[in-house]
């Protein structure tokens, strides 16, 4: 039990406020892409080199399955609980302390790691496009972390509309991609990866065999890594019970076309072979004698514009999911003060450091984002979990959107989840263990200290005691 039930005085809280009303459903909308898009420019299509273009395709159906059946559970739950701590905060409901520290962690474990892979890969993206004579290293990660976290400073309102923006500009190149690159469609080219002869189950559509499907479950998550991100934004949102649940809906359905089109394109424009291990597959796409064109120029420029975007959004979120943590006592409290501006400033400079630490100490972005997958999957595990739990443990509990199919929606999100969790230890399996010790010292933490030292007027925590002492009376 939290050692503080009568709760803290209110100028606790005070310093701990974020700014509401600052966003509405199209920013929001603007968000959820803006998680994912990066994911269309590149790391996708290493799938098909762990399981050619019909395991990709198949693990890419369904991964999409995943995220739309966890993005249905999201809807319901953002609108029941629509506070900072978005997943934590759901988990905190259905499952208790435990489980809402645990889906907080590995959700900010994807939110501090994806970051850091995506300056690497900014850093490589500057070098390549030959900008200001500068090489991937330190100074551009550095830049990264220094620029983007100011603008957040500045305030929510500011920091969601350069996104939008950002983001605007790496989907319309997309779209122009996609225009550029259909008329060179061949299905024939489709299938050209070699044949692993010992694979079972080995074909030219499956050329690593039934276990690349498996494998190549991470990388179809690429389309869409991130877009659960959207309901953290609750605090800072006009009418949360109804802008959450629309937002999150149309970021899939976008997504999910921007998904379909960029991997048909991409790999029927060269082939699979051509694009597989490419840094930059739809520029590799656009250049089939290696010559850069005027199209493969504007999409490289793009590609960029998709990984700041990207990298801008997973900053926001990584800072909510900490100062809502900070702020209920799970992590140190002083991690979730606010400044005049309402921005957690301690909540983005901490995970901002650690980041360019990370980046300027390794320059391994795969490994980083691998391990931001591992989290990223528990976390999808439990969010669904916790909306099983809810639908039947508080059937009554008003909900102003309602998850098409109920808890069989989410079951399924759920037994997906898991198996792309298994998945991550096929592709690197360094990298889960690397995500599992971090995840062993934050669960040693909480035991040990913090979940005696809980803040009972938390959000989340007066979510909970007021479902509690509900429950109390139903039995009196």
């Amino acid at each position: 039990m939290p050692s503080e039930t009568s709760g803290p005085p209110d100028p606790y809280l005070q310093r701990r406020t974020l700014r509401r009303g600052s966003a509405g459903w199209v920013l929001l909308t603007g968000l959820g892409v803006a998680y994912v898009v990066s994911g269309d420019y590149s790391g996708w299509n290493f799938g098909l080199a762990e399981g050619g273009f019909g395991g990709l395709a198949i693990a890419l159906v369904l991964m999409g399955t995943m995220y739309a059946c966890m993005v249905f559970a999201l809807a319901e739950l953002s609108a029941i609980l629509p506070t900072a701590g978005g997943g934590y905060g759901f988990a905190r409901r259905a499952l208790g302390p435990w489980g809402g520290f645990l889906t907080g962690t590995a959700i900010l474990v994807e939110y501090v790691l994806a970051p850091a892979a995506i300056s690497v890969f900014i850093g490589d993206y500057v070098e390549s496009l030959g900008l200001f004579g500068l090489t991937s290293g330190w100074p551009v990660y550095l830049a990264c972390f220094v620029v983007f976290i100011g603008i957040h400073l500045w305030g929510v309102g500011e920091a969601l509309r350069f996104s939008f923006v950002v983001t605007g500009v790496a989907v319309a190149a997309l779209v122009v991609f996609a225009v550029g690159a259909l008329p060179e469609f061949d299905a024939s080219s489709l299938d050209d990866i070699p044949v692993d002869p010992a694979a079972f189950g080995a074909s030219s559509w499956l050329p690593m065999g039934l276990l690349g499907i498996w494998a190549a479950f991470p990388f179809g998550m690429w389309f869409f890594l991130g877009v659960e991100g959207v309901p953290l934004a609750a605090e800072e949102t006009r009418d949360p019970a109804r802008t959450l649940p629309r937002a999150i809906r149309w970021s899939m359905g976008i997504l999910a076309v921007l998904a379909v089109v960029t991997f048909l394109a991409a790999a029927g424009a060269r082939g699979s072979a051509a694009v597989q291990d490419a840094g930059n597959p739809l520029v590799e796409a656009l250049q089939p004698g290696g010559e850069a064109t005027a199209l493969s120029r504007v999409v490289n420029y793009a590609g960029l514009a998709g990984l700041v975007a990207s990298f801008f959004s997973l900053v926001y979120a990584g800072s909510r999911q900490l100062f809502a943590l900070s702020r209920a006592g799970y992590l140190p409290r002083f991690l979730s003060l606010t400044s005049r501006r309402k921005a957690p400033y301690l909540g983005l400079l901490v995970p901002g450091t650690i980041g360019f630490t990370l980046a300027a100490g390794t320059g391994d972005g795969a490994r980083m984002l691998n391990i931001a997958v591992f989290g990223a999957t528990i976390s999808y595990a439990l969010m669904a979990l916790s909306h099983i739990v809810l639908r039947r443990r508080e059937p009554d509990l008003p909900r102003p959107y309602r998850t098409p199919g109920g808890a069989l929606t989410s079951s399924v999100a759920l037994v997906l989840a898991c198996a792309a969790l298994a998945a991550t230890f096929l592709v690197d399996v360094t990298a889960a263990f690397i995500a599992l010790a971090v995840y062993a010292v934050a669960v040693a933490y909480f035991g040990l200290y913090s979940r005696r030292h809980l803040v009972a007027r938390a959000p989340e925590e007066e979510f909970a005691a007021l479902a509690a002492a509900e429950a109390e009376l139903a039995r009196d």
